[in-house]
Formats: C-alpha cells, sequence, structure tokens
C-alpha cells in the first residue's frame, strides 16, 4: 500500500520494508523491528498509544550493488536519496569535510545519482545502527555500539580502561547464533527475586564466530534489540544465499509473487480499502514525496575527525585469517 502510494514499482516494492522505530531525545532513531508481511501497521502503531512510536521505510538489502536496479526509477531514486541524507545528518555515515563540501555541491545541483554514488564510498553507508548497550567481547562488560552491513556486525567498544576498539565480525564466519531472554530483578539495591512487578526482560544475541582457523568462540551482546540484529543477520544470509545460487531480488519477489497469486486464484480479488484515518489529528498528513524531498537539507552534518569520532586499533589480529575464504564454513 505504502508503494502504490509513492507511485513505486511493483518490481521495486520487495527492495524496501517498513520498520518500526522509536523516536528519543534529539531525534535519535531506535529500530524495534521490521514489520512483518502479515502485519497492519496502522494497528501495530496506534497499539502502542505512544506519539514516540513511528514507521519508517527503508531499503531491505545489504549489497550496494543492487542500488543501480532501484536508481533507475525515478521514485527508487527519490527514496534512497532521501535515507542516504538522513543516514548522514544522523551520523551513521561518517564523512569529513571535504566529503561534506562535495556532496552539499552535489544537493545543491540537484544530482541524486552523483551525491548517491560518493555516498557509496563513504564509511558505513548503508549499515544500520544499534543503541549503546554491552558485550563480554574482547572483555566482560564492555560497552559496545553494534551496526549491522556490509555482511557483518561492526563493533565500536569502550574498553575498561576507557580505550575505544573498533572491529568487525562477517557473518560468513558465524558458525551459528540464538537469542535468549531472560528475567531480571530490576536495579533498586535489593538481591529481591523476581516478581511481576518488579522484573524486567533481557534478551541476548549470541553468535559462536570463527576466530582462527581451528578456534570457534561465542561472544554475546546485550541489548533490547537482540532480535532486530538477529533478524539482520537472517536477511544477509538469505541475501548471500540468494546471489550464491544465481539469483536476485527481482526473481525471489516474483516467484513469491506468483506463490501468492497460486494460494489465492480461488478467491475473488478485491480493491484494498482507502488508508484509515490518523485518530491522531496531530499527526502529519501523507505528502507527496516530491514536496518532502523538496526540505531535505544537510543540517547537523559533522567533520569526521570531530572528537566524539572513534578511533585507535581494530581489535586484536582484526580476524583476517590467512588461508580461510568466506566459502569454507
Amino acid at each position: 500500500a505504502a508503494a502504490t502510494k509513492l507511485d513505486l514499482p511493483d518490481d521495486l516494492a520487495g527492495y524496501f520494508s517498513l520498520f518500526l522505530v522509536r523516536e528519543g531525545v534529539d531525534e535519535n532513531l531506535t529500530f524495534v523491528r521490521k514489520l512483518q508481511d502479515f502485519e497492519l501497521p496502522y494497528i501495530s502503531i496506534t497499539s502502542l498509544q505512544s506519539s514516540d512510536y513511528h514507521i519508517v521505510l527503508r531499503k531491505s538489502y545489504w549489497d550496494m550493488a543492487y542500488d543501480g536496479d532501484v536508481m533507475d526509477n525515478r521514485v527508487g531514486l527519490n527514496l534512497l536519496y532521501a535515507q542516504t541524507v538522513s543516514d548522514i545528518e544522523r551520523g551513521w555515515i561518517l564523512v569529513n569535510k571535504d566529503q561534506h563540501r562535495q556532496l552539499k555541491s552535489l544537493q545543491e545541483k540537484g544530482s541524486k545519482k552523483e551525491f548517491i554514488h560518493l555516498g557509496q564510498t563513504l564509511k558505513y553507508y548503508g549499515y544500520l545502527k544499534f543503541d549503546p548497550c554491552i558485550t563480554d567481547f574482547p572483555e566482560k562488560g564492555c560497552q559496545v555500539i553494534v551496526s549491522a552491513g556490509n555482511n557483518e556486525l561492526n563493533f565500536h567498544v569502550k574498553l575498561p580502561n576507557e580505550q575505544m576498539k573498533e572491529g568487525s565480525f562477517k557473518v560468513t564466519r558465524m558458525r551459528c547464533w540464538r537469542v535468549t531472554s531472560s528475567q531480571v530483578p530490576v536495579s533498586n539495591g535489593t538481591n529481591n527475586p523476581c516478581n511481576s512487578a518488579k522484573c524486567e526482560v533481557k534478551l541476548e544475541l549470541a553468535f559462536e564466530y570463527l576466530m582462527s582457523k581451528d578456534r570457534l568462540q561465542w561472544v554475546t551482546i546485550t541489548s533490547q534489540q537482540a532480535i532486530m540484529m538477529s533478524t539482520c543477520l537472517q536477511s544477509m544470509v538469505d541475501e548471500l544465499m540468494v546471489k550464491k545460487s544465481g539469483g536476485s531480488i527481482k526473481k525471489m519477489l516474483r516467484k513469491r509473487h506468483n506463490d501468492s497469486v497460486h494460494r489465492s486464484d480461488s478467491q475473488q480479488a478485491v480493491k484494498s480499502p482507502p488508508l484509515l484515518d490518523s485518530p491522531d489529528p496531530n499527526r502529519e498528513q501523507i505528502v507527496k514525496l516530491s514536496t518532502k524531498l523538496n526540505s531535505v537539507s544537510l543540517r547537523g552534518i559533522s567533520a569526521s575527525n570531530s572528537a566524539n569520532d572513534i578511533s585507535g586499533d581494530d581489535f586484536h589480529g582484526n580476524y583476517a585469517f590467512e588461508g580461510i575464504g568466506d566459502d569454507d564454513l
């Protein structure tokens, strides 16, 4: 329905997905989860009864090679451009002063394709950034910011000695992963056992990683976004398998569409009902995408050499293992 409203062709609709997000202070976005195909977004968003939650449209693939398919269409190009601008503004994509100047120049000229092409060369293009959380690697209890993209989980870790480290875990070197949940007492200075009123759910994502040719090790991330992280890993694997078999997103979507038509060929086709009016009169009304993009700017972009940028060496060994290829697992 969203794709139709934006005039996005059916064969490109599957390149995008709807995500439930929560907007925090300073307009920071927390990705809660990707909406399912069977889900009614209207019900999902209104049942939360909070203006902090929104639904965003975002590309749902990882390989930037697919950007070419999307950019061949005007609406697809506009969506990809808007996402790239947003990620730069939020600091998810890192730019230095010279790159910032080039981006501004391309934006002023209205050169959206060239803008995206330059964006593809920048660090963390296409990555999804998660809220700060806790990991047990390289040491227990380390604070970490996890980002998913380029078929990896990227770690910015703050060690107990305040030193910052950066490293990446390739999905092709993950043997398996799991998400677990447990109830823990709310921190109130007591050691009382859990009860329904004083407990919170703790989520953990753990994956077994090939650290060296003959050494596997479990790495655990404690985060309320653990399920979302797991979903990202699964979609990366799915995409890699499709490419390895010589397929493409379009072929995968076409097969899914044909299966859907086959299942429903005995049912009478009906038109989708009109979009329901928002129960919140303060919510912004739907406007054309072109109108929205007119107000898109690069405000708030900071140079990548700011004091807040992560520096320092990668994790020990950087996981570049001699003689091990991505197909070895």
